[in-house]
């Protein structure tokens, strides 16, 4: 795990060296363009250079007002330093020729060639690139020298390829700017990766104290990045419902530390009582009666505790059957209503006018109305009703069971389905262990449905259980 962790390098660098590693490639690219383009262009800028220099040397020889090539010694500067005209490091050979080709002079003395072919100079084209055996690649570009349409001769210029494209001072100007875009580009991505890392790096170190149990957590309120805002939001929502979580995690723990304590507490004490003989003969059987009371309610507890503990790990299957909807629901309330006792209670059901039929587990639909109509008889300070009423959707069915009890209050509303959460006043007047609302909703998603609270007042509460309807 240590050699894993090792490995892992921050989001910074991580960022930092993929964007440089992008942006060289990119340069590269564009810096291997770039030289390809402007070797070509140069190139191409230079041989029409040469054409305008032939063009030039041409006209030069003909001055003057006879139809022949005037003795070159007579023409001062033809052939000197030409090559700065083109901007290149040396100097291209000009070569004047007679009509048929015969080499007349030259601005290279040491030239051994003295005779063009005929092909060469009857060619139309004005440039031409030549690639003998043995030789670099070069140019030649041609012009004749002309009389009032009498040709006199031709002026011939030939430079290698590698001089005309020999572009040093621009690539060295390509070189300073790829080099600076590198520069410039690392220098942004390395700003912009630490200001996006840095809001991260403070949610890493928050998410490592939550774990180790502090919620206490601050982070910073200003990220201008909408998704590192909404990272940082969420966070600290998450950081103060894990607290608030935590504190009623041990708030109910020890409720039902309490919750199971007490019966035992109590029974313990009857026992001992018998047993060392304090109570006997009525007193005697009443603190049995007492005690077998409290053992029955302490194994509710325990049996709520583990069908909960099997529903959440869905362990418990369920036997899902065609009914009708307003007789199983008559048939929930009617069991409900033969095991109570209670005076100033009216409990009323409203029906479907058209029956419509609900693919459930009857047995666990009757603990969901149960629990909900024991809620509200405790919640029902008598005289009160209970209304059950049935209602349909397209696709739902809907039953909605109101009463007229004091309702819950508003801050306690998003717990009421947490497990082991008790209202704060049901707490003191009811026994049990919070898992009656939390038990009662996963069979109701169990059997594709839900549970949910639908309006809760001073006046009253209603929850809403929501089935699936079937043909």
């Amino acid at each position: 795990m240590s050699s894993i962790r090792k490995r892992k390098i921050s989001l910074q660098r991580y960022w930092t060296t993929r964007y440089l590693l992008t942006i060289l490639i990119g340069l590269v690219i564009m810096a291997v363009i770039s030289a390809l383009w402007i070797r070509h262009k140069t190139l191409e800028n230079r041989l029409h250079m040469l054409e305008f220099m032939a063009e030039e040397t041409a006209n030069r020889l003909v001055t003057n007002e006879e139809p022949v090539i005037p003795p070159l010694n007579e023409i001062p500067g033809l052939f000197s330093e030409r090559g700065r005209l083109l901007n290149m490091e040396s100097d291209p050979t000009i070569y004047i020729a007679d009509p048929a080709g015969t080499i007349l002079a030259n601005n290279r003395q040491q030239s051994s060639l003295k005779q063009f072919d005929s092909s060469l100079l009857n060619n139309s084209k004005t440039v031409i690139k030549l690639s003998e055996k043995g030789y670099a690649p070069f140019y030649v570009v041609k012009k004749p020298i002309e009389f009032e349409s009498v040709r006199l001769g031709w002026v011939v210029i030939t430079e290698t390829e590698a001089n005309l494209s020999k572009v040093n001072q621009e690539y060295q100007q390509l070189t300073i700017m790829i080099v600076s875009l590198a520069l410039i580009g690392w220098a942004a991505v390395y700003i912009l990766s630490r200001k996006l890392s840095k809001p991260i790096k403070k949610v890493s170190k928050a998410a490592e104290q939550v774990r180790k149990g502090n919620y206490h957590v601050d982070l910073p309120n200003d990220a201008k990045a909408e998704e590192v805002d909404e990272l940082i939001r969420s966070f600290k929502e998450m950081s103060q419902q894990l607290q608030k979580l935590e504190s009623l995690r041990t708030e109910l723990l020890a409720g039902v530390t309490h919750e199971l304590k007490t019966p035992v507490t109590s029974i313990t004490g009857l026992l001992q009582a018998i047993d060392d003989e304090v109570v006997s003969g009525e007193e005697a059987r009443e603190f049995l009666k007492i005690s077998l009371k409290e053992t029955a309610k302490m194994r509710t507890m325990v049996e709520d505790l583990l069908a909960f503990n099997s529903f959440a790990a869905n362990a418990v299957p369920l036997t899902k059957e065609q009914h009708s909807i307003n007789e199983l629901v008559k048939d929930s309330i009617y069991q409900w209503e033969a095991g109570q006792a209670v005076e100033g209670l009216t409990v009323e059901v409203k029906p479907l006018q058209d029956d419509a039929g609900v693919r459930v587990d009857a047995v666990r639909l009757q603990q969901i109305m149960t629990n909900l109509l024991n809620n509200a008889r405790q919640a029902i300070a008598l005289p009160g009703k209970i209304e059950v009423n049935i209602t349909e959707s397209q696709d739902e069915l809907m039953i909605d069971i109101q009463d007229t009890g004091t309702g819950i209050p508003e801050k306690e509303q998003s717990l009421i389905f947490e497990r082991f959460y008790r209202g704060h006043e049901k707490k003191y007047k009811v026994g049990g262990l919070g898992l009656g609302l939390p038990y009662s909703k996963m069979m109701a998603q169990a059997m594709s449905g839900d549970l949910d609270l639908i309006e809760s007042t001073s006046y009253g509460t209603t929850f809403r259980i929501s089935l699936p309807k079937t043909d």
